[in-house]
């Protein structure tokens, strides 16, 4: 097979699904009927480093085990172990082998190294998630064991999801990888080169296109691009995706064109586009968008402003062809819920809308285009892109990616998956407004929704508006609550070390997290350290937040991460580990009745957040009546209806009763037979299988032209406030 384009993901990023950065522009470059190849070459060299040939090989090179640690004795001892059950093992993982997960969850068929000693206590962490996620759990252990022995004794750089990232994370400096980009090739390295040399000799591109995502994925890239030139010096090897859009906006190490030839930022469409064309010799250099490339031996940026980028509904739906899918592993590394979302299962990636529609978080990168330019697709097409990767794909589970899912959209598109009876399983990353009501979440549960994450960060309502978050930590906990009352679970990333933030905040903010898991309204977070970044408010203007720059010098090579001082703040360090160790606990639902200070080894202040605080907050009454505007949707089967006539002290009037079946359960409902008579007709008008959606101002018109007095009365207490639980929603 032969492509003009071979597009590629370096190792390592998830080995559960592939990154989508690849699938995005294989289904851009379909529209424009150029052929494309994508390999994602972190599962490929994870295949053959973690199989029976590959750990005899990896064995093999482990000669000298007088100097190597204990553990790494221990592992060579049993290698016969670990090569004998490596294929088994790996085919649980895929999902080809579930009926392994009995053995390898008795604790004697894998042989067991010091990621052992640090497991969690599994009856506790799995008691209540089955067999499967035990055994994953012990499976994916097994495997950090033999990378602590590749880590030890042949390749340091080796890591599962990141590879060398220490030299990718914040090099101001291209020296440190320069210089390690001269040594002889590391053992993974011959490995990645065997597929990489395979992949050339196949598909002949005339360009490579390599995506590097993060910091993880940089050292790989270069390692492809050096050995692309020295071996195809016709070819021509471009690099972009999230780490260049970061990182390389000021570029100007020539160096680096040892190993590109471009490098472009932002949106991937339009400049692999104008590249190609330049490369055709259809358009001058001076046509290039937003890349990077030599000229007359200078790093040269050229951004042809006449040239637009693609509207989302012109980029096409995202290709998963040529990627191996069945081969993909999933793995369950920390007792998390949603970093187990994230590590386990095959979830398709797409994007809601491009940007962010918020675009004010003062810690973000909103100044760059891939977050300022907010545009939303039709949810019509988004639902047809769904479809389309069922049918390529298999997979019905879905990855939302956005930075922050608009909840109009979310709307329109749950609305939009349940009127074409799609069966789909989704998450989302969110904002936690207060437009997500508790009728909204019951929509979006419906349509498939099993989780959310999105930012609390510091849980302090003084430092949430330095953040400009625009929200409240009352308003998260009463949303959290609809949210899970849904059956949604929710993530919360959280932050600490903010500019100006204190002791004493710190100790709130972990208080207020303890009382939302404590409610039931939080089920998953993570807290990390607050990074000041070169395109954030906070890295633009550090005067207006209190902080100071360690240094204004501009690198050569990437600029991104900013070392500040925060003078009037905490020591911010020193509270990671009580911060973390509390969360586990909190997550396992246990020690809530801990006293914070439990948590720390120095002396901390008395938290000044009442202990009642979220439930108060939860108990608050929400004035949100409903706008003439706002629409009826009725989820729910059609009812059975029937007359009937009721006597009370010789009186007689004719009754109506409707029927309605849910999965769970049957509730039925009497009105007087006019009302019966109209409800049964204007559910029917509400049935989200209409094409129109009608709004509570126009139900109550049909309802006063059917001759029936106090809507109110009728609509917003018994017995219309039943049919809640059955489908009929405010949204």
């Amino acid at each position: 097979m032969t492509a003009t384009v071979l597009l590629l993901t370096p190792p390592f990023t998830q080995l559960n699904t592939p990154y989508p950065a690849t699938a995005y522009l294989k289904g851009f470059l379909n529209t424009r009927k150029i052929s494309s190849f994508q390999a994602d070459l972190g599962i490929e060299v994870t295949i053959a480093l973690f199989s029976k040939s590959g750990l005899i090989h990896l064995f093999e090179q482990v000669k000298d085990i007088a100097s190597v640690s204990e553990n790494v004795r221990r592992i060579v001892a049993l290698q016969q172990d670990y090569i004998n059950t490596i294929d088994a093992v790996i085919l649980f993982l895929q999902g080809k082998n579930p009926t392994l997960a009995h053995l390898i969850s008795k604790r004697k068929f894998l042989p067991e190294a010091s990621r052992f000693a640090q497991l969690d206590d599994l009856k506790w962490a799995f008691g209540s998630m089955g067999t499967q996620d035990k055994a994953k759990h012990l499976a994916t252990m097994y495997l950090e064991d033999l990378s602590d022995l590749i880590t030890e004794c042949v390749d340091v750089h080796f890591g599962f999801s990141r590879y060398a990232e220490k030299l990718g994370r914040s090099a101001n400096s291209f020296d440190e990888l320069y210089l390690e980009l001269q040594k002889e090739y590391t053992y993974v390295d011959k490995i990645l080169i065997a597929v990489l040399q395979k992949k050339m000799a196949e598909i002949n591109p005339s360009l490579v296109a390599i995506s590097v995502p993060f910091p993880g994925n940089l050292y790989t890239s270069l390692r492809c691009g050096q050995w692309i030139k020295q071996n195809y010096p016709g070819v021509k090897v471009a690099m972009g995706g999230g780490f260049a859009n970061t990182e390389l906006r000021s570029l100007s190490d020539n160096r680096v064109f040892q190993f590109y030839d471009f490098i472009t930022l932002d949106d991937g469409e339009a400049p692999i586009e104008n590249l190609l064309h330049f490369l055709e010799g259809n358009k001058k250099i001076d046509q290039l968008k937003r890349t990077f490339t030599l000229v007359n031996g200078q790093v040269t940026y050229i951004n042809n402003a006449s040239c637009a980028d693609y509207k989302q509904g012109q980029v096409g739906t995202p290709d998963y062809s040529d990627l191996l899918l069945d081969k993909y592993i999933s793995a369950i590394e920390v007792i998390n819920p949603m970093h187990s979302l994230w590590s386990d299962g095959r979830w398709n990636k797409l994007t809601m809308a491009h940007g962010c529609y918020w675009g004010k978080c003062t810690f973000c990168d909103i100044s760059l285009d891939y977050i300022k330019l907010y545009e939303p697709i039709a949810a019509q097409l988004l639902c047809d892109r769904m479809e389309e990767l069922i049918a390529q794909t298999g997979q019905n589970g879905f990855h939302f990616v956005d930075e922050a899912a608009p909840p109009a959209l979310m709307r329109a598109i749950s609305i939009e998956i349940i009127k074409r009876k799609l069966t789909v399983t989704w998450w989302a990353n969110i904002r936690f407004e207060k437009s997500f009501t508790r009728d909204l979440c019951l929509l979006l549960k419906t349509a498939g929704c099993i989780a959310v994450s999105g930012g609390l960060e510091v849980a302090s309502d003084r430092l949430l508006e330095l953040i400009q978050k625009g929200i409240t930590v009352a308003q998260v906990a009463r949303v959290n609550k609809h949210f899970s009352e849904a059956g949604i679970m929710v993530h919360a990333y959280l932050m600490y070390g903010f500019p100006t933030q204190t002791p004493q905040e710190t100790i709130d903010s972990l208080e207020m997290v303890r009382q939302l898991f404590e409610a039931g309204i939080l089920q998953s977070a993570f807290w990390h350290q607050f990074t000041m970044t070169a395109h954030s408010p906070v890295g633009l203007n550090p005067e207006k937040y209190k902080v100071k720059k360690v240094s204004n010098a501009i690198g050569s090579f990437a600029n991104n991460d900013i070392e500040h001082i925060d003078p009037t703040g905490a020591d911010h360090a020193t509270f990671s580990f009580g911060l973390k160790k509390s969360l586990l606990n909190y997550m396992h639902g246990v020690c809530y009745e801990y006293p914070l200070q439990k948590w720390f080894d120095f002396k901390i202040p008395k938290t000044l957040v009442a202990p009642d605080y979220i439930v108060n907050a939860l108990h608050q009454e929400e004035f949100a009546t409903a706008k003439p505007t706002t629409k009826i949707v009725w989820l729910g089967n059609k009812p059975t209806v029937a007359s009937f006539t009721k006597s009370k002290k010789g009186n007689h009037w004719q009754m109506t009763e409707l029927t309605f079946q849910n999965r769970q359960t049957v509730l039925s409902i009497k009105v007087n037979e006019q009302q019966g008579i109209w409800l049964a007709g204007v559910l029917e008008n509400l049935s989200v299988d209409n094409d129109q959606t009608l709004t509570i101002q126009q139900v109550r018109e049909s309802y006063e032209a059917a001759g029936l007095e106090d809507f109110e009365l009728f609509w917003d207490n018994k017995p219309v406030n039943g049919l809640y639980q059955f489908g009929l929603l405010h949204l």
